[in-house]
């Protein structure tokens, strides 16, 4: 027992009278669920976990509009890939042409904004140290430097011809001439994964609206490319020898927009709320919009120049919102803790439902 100063100006506490026997025992029958004191109450009431004073379970990630260039610029130079394939074995020249100098310009500057996100050039070298097959990072950081290789052969032909070989390149010019062939198809091979790569890296994390939609994520991403990728050369290629850019935009429109529907058909309700509000919402909703409004326009007027060029800009607008606004989604739901929390009751309680309690997530 501890004593202070101040006990002694405490007034002495009277003896408690101790009841014994049957007079006690009926007492605690009877009185129990009073509201006097003379029985032990909860102080507190009965607890339903949301999340620790209402902060975030699961940490927001800290990217910026560096990541979500990135994942634009990815998509467009892995649809501009296939698309300059598509090109060479048809022999349309210039879109080949501009297709591989469009993919070749959105890796680069996409390459840049990760670079700038990571803060030093050094931490994407670190990447490549090793591989870990496991990991959508590090399987998404060879296919990038797989393509950017590739493609920079394929360009090197075509910068050179474009030049009128006056580019110094001696006696590497029949070198180069011998494989931009070959690294053409390397370069349309790791198109796909390009394009497809950055959905699986969003979606296999513990964001809530990521990896709600983990199932077709990477389906919405390559539609998206290849509707960008469409919208990119029929701006910059004249229309006679755009209409494989145009098929591929109007079938990436198609894509994009029944891909993204049932997307959130087969998200948990409470996670599809942050595609649909606020600014990622809105950014949601006019990616939607022009995509529509670009391949209608595509299929009506893409034969003329300039309203081709018009489409082809809206698509490319509304591949940049979907990846702005997919990001924007994922870091609103993971700042607000109901995302996390009520799907996971979800689930616990349809596994209970379901008579799954053998395991170690449920318990009867």
């Amino acid at each position: 027992m501890t004593l202070s100063d101040y006990d002694q100006f405490r007034p002495p506490e009277p003896p408690r009278k101790r009841r014994f026997g049957k007079a006690q025992r009926s007492r605690r029958r009877t009185s129990e669920g009073r509201g006097d004191g003379s029985v032990e109450m909860l102080m507190v009431p009965e607890v339903e976990f949301t999340s620790y004073y209402g902060h975030n379970v699961v940490k927001p990630p800290p990217w910026g509009p560096e990541v979500a260039a990135y994942l634009f610029l990815g998509g467009v130079a892995g649809g501009s890939g296939l698309l300059a394939l598509g090109a060479l074995l048809t022999g349309r020249n210039l879109l080949r042409r501009n297709a591989r100098l469009g993919a070749m310009a959105a890796v680069a500057v996409g390459g840049a904004a990760l670079v700038k996100d990571l803060g030093r050039p050094d931490r994407f070298y670190n990447m490549l140290r090793t591989i870990k097959l496991t990991s959508p990072m590090s399987i998404g950081s060879w296919i990038l430097t797989a393509f950017s290789v590739s493609m920079s052969l394929a360009v090197a032909g075509e910068l050179d011809r474009l030049t009128g070989e006056r580019i110094p390149l001696g006696p590497v010019r029949k070198a180069v001439a011998l494989i931009e062939g070959p690294a053409g198809f390397a370069a349309a091979a790791f198109a796909p994964p390009l394009a497809a790569y950055t959905a699986v890296l969003l979606s296999d994390t513990a964001n809530p609206t990521w990896n709600a939609a983990h199932r077709d994520l990477p389906f919405v991403f390559v539609s998206s490319a290849s509707l960008a990728a469409g919208g990119l050369a029929m701006i910059t290629t004249p229309v006679r020898e755009t209409r494989p850019a145009r098929a591929l935009a109007v079938m990436g429109v198609v894509g994009d927009v029944m891909a993204t529907k049932y997307m959130e058909s087969r998200m948990d309700p409470l996670t599809v709320e942050p595609l649909h509000h606020g600014r990622p919402g809105q950014l949601m909703a006019w990616s939607e919009r022009l995509a529509v409004a670009g391949g209608v326009g595509t299929l009506l007027v893409g034969r003329r120049r300039i309203p081709a060029a018009v489409c082809g800009a809206a698509l490319m607008g509304a591949s940049a919102l979907t990846r702005f606004g997919v990001l924007a989604a994922g870091i609103a739901s993971a700042k607000d803790p109901k995302y996390t929390v009520e799907p996971q009751k979800r689930r616990l309680a349809a596994r209970r439902a379901a008579g799954v309690t053998e395991d170690s997530i449920t318990t009867a």
